[in-house]
């Protein structure tokens, strides 16, 4: 069994920057492809970066340029630089384990508690 543990979020301005983490434990890490989604209130939760087990990763046209998915396969660990925040942006955000299949992410439905990321105007 996959247990995920998301941590980073907080409260900041617009234009300011935050670092999520997702520690994972249970399964070998490195044998999954991870992402990172989001739910804002009222909104249907939306995939917002993904990277496989090699590295390459793909992100939401609203991230585009902004946040930066990593991973640190030695420490069993995920990360999501986010940078240039915006309101829209305000949500919990949610880590993830899946696999790529013909270039889509398809989740394996293990979630963590959530991290909240509210950013002001």
């Amino acid at each position: 069994q996959v247990q995920l543990v998301e941590s980073g979020g907080g409260s900041v301005q617009a234009g300011g920057s935050l670092r999520l983490s997702c520690a994972q434990s249970g399964r070998t890490f490195s044998t999954y492809a991870m992402a990172w989604y989001r739910q804002a209130p009222a909104k249907q939760r939306e995939l917002v970066a993904t990277i496989t087990l090699g590295g390459s990763t793909t992100y939401a046209d609203s991230v585009k340029g902004r946040f930066t998915i990593s991973r640190d396969n030695a420490n069993n660990t995920m990360y999501l630089q986010m940078n240039s925040l915006k309101p829209e942006d305000t949500a919990v955000y949610y880590c993830n384990v899946g696999q790529v299949s013909a270039g889509n992410y398809k989740s394996f439905g293990v979630w963590g508690q959530g991290t909240l990321v509210t950013v002001s105007s």
